[in-house]
C-alpha cells in the first residue's frame, strides 16, 4: 500500500508498519544477519550482498560513522533508538532514513538488533501529524469531542474539560445530557445526528448552552463537526470542535443592539413615541421589562426640569411576561420615587445603577411593597436603572429588569444600557424641545386665529385651516369673522406670502389691524387701502440699512374683505389680489362673482373698488385662499372647477362640506398654507326690524321716544324701554341740533341686543366728554355711554349712523340707578 504523498492533506500510515517499512537484522557485532524486499528497494543491495558484512563498513559514510556510534551506544544503554541517519544507497548516494531500533533476545541469550527503516519525510510528516493530533486534544484552546455513532462520547480534548469542569476520563462514554441542559443538548444531537446521517459538515454553528454545573449563565458555542470514516466508508463516529464565543457575541450583539436602537429610536419628533421606541428596543434582547420615566417638566416640554426628586411621569412600558404589565405603573402615572429607592438615587446622583441580586439590595422594595412582593413572586432577579441626560440636562431615567432570563445583569449589560440610553436621551431631547416649540407654536396660533367662532345673527360659519408646515401649526393665511354694528358681519380672508412663524407673525399683525380697522366701521375698500399703506411701512422697517438681507421678508398679500347685513341681504366687497368668492344657491348652483381685482397688498398707490351682491337667505360664501385650488399641481381653472364640483351638493351641513372640499381638493400634506371659510346667510324678520323718519322739528325727540316705547313694548321688551327712550331721546336730540335740518332716520333692531341707530346728513362726529359742573350742556353722550353696552359712529355715503347696543338681559332697575347717578352729577333729561 502507497503512503500518501507529504503535503497531500491526508493523514499518512505509520511509515514503521511492517507491510511498509523496510527491516533488517544486525547480530550483536554489527553484522547483517537480515535483509527485507522493502531494503532492498529502499537502499539496492541485494541480500546476498549485505548478508554477512558488518554494516558500518558499507551503509554508512566515514563522515557519518560517528553518529553511527552515539546511536549505538544510546541502543545499548537504553535498549532501543530511533531516530535519523544518512545512509549510503548501493549507488553511492546518501540517503536519508528514519530508524528504530530494538533489541531481539535469541536462545543461549544471544542478542541480535531488528531495524525498522522508513524514508525520513515520511518519517517527519508522520511526527508533524502525530504532533498536531497530539495538541488537539492536549494544547489546543478549542474544544474538541468525538463521539461513537450512538452519540457517546469517546475522547474530548483539555479544553473541552475545563469547559465542562470534568477530567477526560470522567466524561468518556457519558453523553451530552449529562452535563448540558434540557432544550440545549436536543438542539445540538439533531445536529450531530444529521452530520452522520448526511456526511455533510456542520461549520461554525452558534447556539446558546447552560452547564448543569452552572445554570445561571449562559454561554454561547460556535460548533463545527464532521462525521468520521474508515478506509472502506463505515462510520466511525463524529467529531465535533466546540469553541466560547459568548464575549464575542456579546459584542455583536451590543454592537447590532446598538445600531437598532439608532434606526428604531427617534424616527419621530413625538415626545411619547420616542420613549415606546426606547422601551421596545431594549426587550427582550438586553431585558425582560423596561420601564421609561421622565420627569413631569420634561414629560411637558417645559425648558427647564424640576427638582431631581421628580415627580415623574411613567412614559413608557414594556415586558415578554404580560403579568409584569400589571405589576409595573402603567404608562401616564405621574408619582414620586421613595427616596430609598435605586431609581431615586439614579436621579439624585445621575449615575447609573446596577443590582446583580435584587435580595441583596432591598432598597428598590420600599416603592410599593405590595407591587414588589409581586414582582419577586415573577422572578425578578437583578436591575439596572440608567439616568438619560442630553445636553447636561437631567431628563429621566430607565429601569431594566431580569426575571425570566436567569443570568444576572453584569457590568457588560450596564456599559451597553449606557450607551443607547445616551443616544435615546439625545432623541428624547430633540422631542422635548419639538414638543416645546409646538406648544409655542400652539399659543402663537390660538393667539392669531379665531379658535372657536360665536353665534351670529347675519351668518352661520364654518371654516378649515391647514398649515403648510405641521411642525409650526400655523402659517400665512388667516381667515376672520368681525361683528360689526347694526347686526352685520365682516368676512375676511387673507394671505401673506411666505410659510412658517416668520409669515404667521406678519399675519398676526395684519388681523390685528383689520379688527381695528373693522371697529371703526370702514368701507371695504378703505380698509384694503390703510391694509396697503401697513404693508409698505413693514417692508420698510425690514429693509436692512446697510442693504444686506435680512432672510425673509414681507413681498406682498392678498385679503378679501366683505360685510353683510342681514337686514338687507345685501354684501359689499372689495378684494387685494385675492380669488373671488364662491357663492351657492339653496339649490347648489355655484357662480363665481366678477368683483374688481384690485392690486396685492404692498404694491401701493393703486385704488380699491368695492362692489355690492344681494344675497337670498341661505347663499353659502365661500372665502378661501389659493393654496385650497393649487394643492395638487392644477392650474387655476382646474381648481376652481373642482371647488364649484364639490360646494355644489345641497343638503348638506357647513362642516360636512369642509370636509368634501377638503378630499376632493386637498393632499395628505398641502404644499402651501390653506383657509377656508364658509359663511350661509340669514335674514332678520321684518318684526325684528322697525324704522322711521323723522323730520327735523323741535318735537322730533319726543316722538322718538313715543316710538321706542311702542315698538319695545310689542317686542316684550317693557324693561328697557325707560332706558332706550333717554338714549333716543340723546341721539335724535344731537341729530336735530348739528343735522343741519334734514330729516333724522331711526332704526331699532331687535337681535341678540336691542340696536338703537340715529342717522342724519352731516359727517361731523360727536365725541364723548366729560362737562364741568358749571356747563350748561355736552353731557348727552356721556349719558349715552354709561347706559348702554357699547355704541359708536359710522360713516356712511349720505352722512353717518351713531348706533348703540343694549343687552336684552340688562334690568330696567339697573338702569335706572345709572340714571339716577348721573342726575346727582347734574343731568337732565334732554340735555346735550
Amino acid at each position: 500500500m502507497d503512503a500518501p504523498a507529504p503535503g497531500s492533506g491526508e493523514v499518512p500510515e505509520d511509515p514503521f508498519a511492517l507491510h511498509n517499512s523496510a527491516s533488517a537484522v544486525l547480530d550483536d557485532h554489527g553484522r547483517v544477519v537480515g535483509w527485507s524486499e522493502r531494503a532492498q528497494e529502499h537502499l539496492g543491495y541485494l541480500p546476498e550482498e549485505v548478508l554477512g558484512r558488518m554494516a558500518l563498513e558499507f551503509l554508512f559514510d566515514s563522515r557519518d560513522r560517528e553518529a553511527v556510534r552515539d546511536a549505538a551506544a544510546a541502543c545499548e544503554r537504553d535498549r532501543g533508538w530511533s531516530g535519523l541517519l544518512p545512509v549510503l544507497h548501493r549507488s553511492g548516494r546518501r540517503v536519508e532514513l528514519g530508524f528504530r531500533a530494538r533489541a531481539v533476545i535469541r536462545a543461549g541469550s544471544a542478542r541480535e538488533w531488528f531495524l525498522v527503516v522508513a524514508p525520513a519525510e515520511e518519517v517527519l510528516q508522520w511526527e508533524t501529524d502525530r504532533s498536531v493530533l497530539d495538541g488537539l486534544f492536549r494544547r489546543s484552546p478549542i474544544g474538541l469531542s468525538v463521539h461513537a455513532p450512538d452519540l457517546s462520547i469517546l475522547r474530548i480534548n483539555r479544553a473541552l474539560a475545563r469547559f465542562t469542569q470534568l477530567s477526560a476520563a470522567e466524561i468518556r462514554s457519558r453523553r451530552i445530557g449529562d452535563f448540558l441542559i434540557g432544550p440545549d443538548v436536543e438542539t445540538i444531537e439533531t445536529r450531530l445526528r444529521r452530520v452522520l446521517e448526511t456526511g455533510a459538515p456542520l461549520i461554525f454553528t452558534e447556539q446558546p448552552c447552560r452547564l448543569r454545573s452552572d445554570p445561571g449563565h449562559e454561554r454561547v458555542v460556535s460548533v463545527s463537526a464532521f462525521r468520521m470514516e474508515d478506509p472502506s466508508g463505515g462510520i466511525l463516529g463524529v467529531t465535533q470542535l466546540v469553541e466560547d464565543v459568548t464575549d464575542r457575541y456579546r459584542a455583536r450583539r451590543r454592537l447590532a443592539l446598538l445600531n437598532r436602537a439608532s434606526a428604531r429610536i427617534g424616527t419621530t419628533l413625538d415626545l411619547g413615541q420616542t420613549t415606546r421606541e426606547l422601551a421596545d428596543v431594549a426587550v427582550p434582547d438586553l431585558a425582560d421589562a423596561v420601564s421609561v420615566d421622565l420627569l413631569e417638566s420634561v414629560a411637558r416640554g417645559d425648558e427647564t426640569a424640576e427638582e431631581a426628586t421628580g415627580p415623574v411621569r411613567r412614559m413608557a412600558v414594556h415586558s415578554v411576561m404580560a403579568e409584569a404589565l400589571r405589576v409595573m405603573y402603567s404608562a401616564g402615572e405621574v408619582f414620586h420615587f421613595d427616596p430609598r429607592t435605586p431609581q431615586a438615587r439614579c436621579l439624585a446622583e445621575q449615575q447609573p445603577i446596577l443590582e446583580p441580586v435584587l435580595q441583596s439590595s432591598p432598597g428598590w422594595y420600599f416603592q410599593d411593597p405590595e407591587r414588589s412582593q409581586r414582582a419577586l413572586g415573577l422572578h425578578a432577579h437583578s436591575l439596572i436603572v440608567v439616568p438619560l441626560t442630553a445636553r447636561g440636562l437631567l431628563l429621566g431615567l430607565l429601569s431594566l429588569w431580569r426575571a425570566e432570563r436567569p443570568e444576572p445583569f453584569e457590568e457588560d449589560d450596564l456599559t451597553l444600557a449606557e450607551e443607547f440610553a445616551a443616544r435615546a436621551a439625545l432623541c428624547i431631547d430633540n422631542a422635548r424641545r419639538y414638543t416645546q416649540q409646538h406648544q409655542a407654536a400652539l399659543t402663537l396660533q390660538r393667539s392669531l386665529l379665531p379658535q372657536a367662532l360665536p353665534e351670529y345673527s347675519a351668518v352661520e360659519v364654518a371654516h378649515l385651516y391647514l398649515p403648510a408646515d405641521p411642525a409650526t401649526g400655523v402659517g400665512g393665511d388667516w381667515f376672520d369673522v368681525i361683528p360689526l354694528s347694526g347686526a352685520r358681519v365682516a368676512l375676511v380672508v387673507g394671505d401673506v406670502v411666505g410659510h412658517g412663524l416668520h409669515a404667521a407673525a406678519t399675519m398676526g399683525r395684519l388681523r390685528t389691524a383689520v379688527h381695528t380697522l373693522a371697529s371703526l366701521d370702514y368701507a371695504p375698500d378703505e380698509v384694503l387701502s390703510h391694509l396697503d399703506d401697513l404693508v409698505n411701512r413693514l417692508a420698510a422697517e425690514q429693509e436692512p440699512a446697510d442693504g444686506r438681507s435680512r432672510g425673509q421678508q414681507i413681498v406682498g398679500a392678498t385679503c378679501l374683505y366683505a360685510v353683510y347685513d342681514p337686514t338687507s341681504r345685501r354684501c359689499t366687497l372689495a378684494r387685494a389680489g385675492h380669488l373671488p368668492p364662491a357663492v351657492v344657491t339653496s339649490d347648489g348652483t355655484v357662480s363665481l362673482p366678477d368683483l374688481p381685482e384690485g392690486p396685492p397688498l404692498g404694491l401701493g398707490g393703486l385704488p380699491f373698488e368695492s362692489a355690492e351682491l344681494e344675497l337670498a337667505e341661505g347663499s353659502l360664501l365661500a372665502l378661501y385662499t389659493d393654496g385650497l385650488v393649487e394643492a395638487r399641481g392644477l392650474d387655476l381653472d382646474e381648481g376652481l372647477e373642482r371647488l364649484r364640483e364639490a360646494l355644489s351638493r345641497p343638503g348638506r351641513s357647513l362642516e360636512e362640506t369642509c370636509a368634501d372640499v377638503q378630499n376632493v381638493l386637498l393632499p395628505d400634506h398641502p404644499p402651501d398654507d390653506v383657509a377656508l371659510l364658509l359663511a350661509r346667510t340669514r335674514v332678520l324678520a321684518p318684526e325684528q326690524v322697525a324704522s322711521w323718519e323723522l323730520p327735523a322739528e323741535p318735537t322730533t325727540a319726543a316722538r322718538a321716544r313715543r316710538l321706542t316705547e311702542t315698538t319695545l313694548t310689542r317686542w316684550g321688551l317693557e324693561e328697557l324701554a325707560f332706558t332706550a327712550e333717554l338714549v333716543v331721546s340723546e341721539l335724535v336730540t344731537n341729530a336735530y341740533r348739528y343735522g343741519g335740518g334734514t330729516p333724522v332716520t331711526l332704526r331699532l333692531i331687535r337681535d341678540r341686543s336691542l340696536i338703537c341707530e340715529v342717522s342724519d346728513s352731516s359727517s361731523t362726529a360727536p365725541h364723548l366728554r366729560r362737562a364741568r359742573t358749571t356747563d350748561e350742556g355736552g353731557r348727552g353722550l356721556f349719558l349715552v355711554a354709561q347706559l348702554t353696552e357699547r355704541w359708536g359712529t359710522r360713516y356712511t355715503r349720505d352722512g353717518k349712523t351713531v348706533w348703540t347696543e343694549f343687552p336684552l338681559a340688562a334690568a330696567a332697575e339697573g338702569h335706572s340707578a345709572a340714571v339716577a347717578n348721573l342726575a346727582l352729577n347734574g343731568w337732565t333729561p334732554g340735555e346735550s
